[in-house]
């Protein structure tokens, strides 16, 4: 059967084989309560999905109009199960309570780097950001270096103690990179971005091969464990 939990998901789980993450357009954030409360009462009354995933965390986006999932897989093999058999029928009883829900898009990535949480860091994130990297089509083989170029950036001394963790995750198609990123709070982040750019992070945003760097904040709203 499937549990709710608060806890936030750990991306450096091994046996996440395939990390997923999709948006979802609801409009409003009435909407967004009412759309994550419609996937919760849906998954409650049904056995878990799959053996294959691990894990489904949606999370409200700050500007009020849609909703992020993210969801750990064994393989992307369980998802093509999953959606194949159970994927339809969920989304609609989701579609009859709140009516409208835009699926804009759902990306597939592997887990490349991390900046793992410090030993002994039990801090609750109160704030979780995306990042997406996007990349010309020719530069695909630049972003492992690139991810490597940032987190070297990161360990040194202008690193950040606001942010808790950060995941780089490479889109299986080639495009982009996506950085999930736990951090402390707005204030914390929000300071980060509006400190003096150095040498080192100039060198990280002018990578050759980038195109253009695209953030959203959000906050968990709800996870799904079997």
């Amino acid at each position: 059967m499937t549990r709710r939990t608060d806890a936030h998901p750990d991306p450096t789980r091994p046996e996440i084989g395939a990390p997923f993450f999709s948006t979802w357009r609801v409009g409003t954030p009435q909407r967004q309560t009412e759309t994550a409360e419609a996937i919760a009462r849906t998954w409650d009354g049904r056995p878990w999905g799959s053996p294959d995933l691990l894990a489904y965390h949606i999370y409200s986006g700050h500007d009020g109009t849609t909703l992020m999932h993210y969801s750990q897989w064994r393989n992307e093999q369980g998802y093509e199960a999953y959606f194949k058999t159970l994927r339809q029928e969920r989304n609609d009883e989701i579609d009859t309570a709140v009516p409208g829900i835009e699926r804009v898009r759902l990306d597939r990535y592997r887990l490349y780097r991390s900046r793992a949480r410090a030993a002994g860091d039990a801090r609750v994130p109160g704030l979780i950001v995306t990042v997406r990297i996007d990349f010309e089509p020719d530069a695909a083989e630049k972003r492992a270096d690139w991810v490597d170029t940032l987190l070297s950036t990161m360990e040194g001394p202008v690193g950040d103690p606001g942010l808790i963790s950060a995941h780089f995750h490479l889109s299986t198609d080639g495009t982009h990179v996506l950085n999930y990123a736990e951090w402390d709070n707005d204030l914390s982040y929000d300071a980060a971005i509006e400190a003096p750019e150095t040498p080192e992070w100039e060198r990280v945003r002018t990578y050759p091969g980038i195109k253009g760097f695209t953030g959203s904040r959000y906050r968990h709203a709800l996870g799904l464990v079997p």
